[in-house]
């Protein structure tokens, strides 16, 4: 039973991490598209 448990939560910490990294990259796109932006507008 323990070695269940175990496997559970990996894969609930495995799921977190991958939503977390997937808001990290979203962030990054975002921001770069922002700046993209803005030196679009600058020159």
């Amino acid at each position: 039973m323990m070695i269940f448990m175990l496997a559970a939560a990996m894969t609930l910490a495995m799921l977190i991490a991958t939503a977390f990294g997937l808001h990290n990259e979203a962030q990054a796109v975002k921001l770069e598209a922002r700046r993209r932006s803005v030196r679009n507008r600058i020159g």
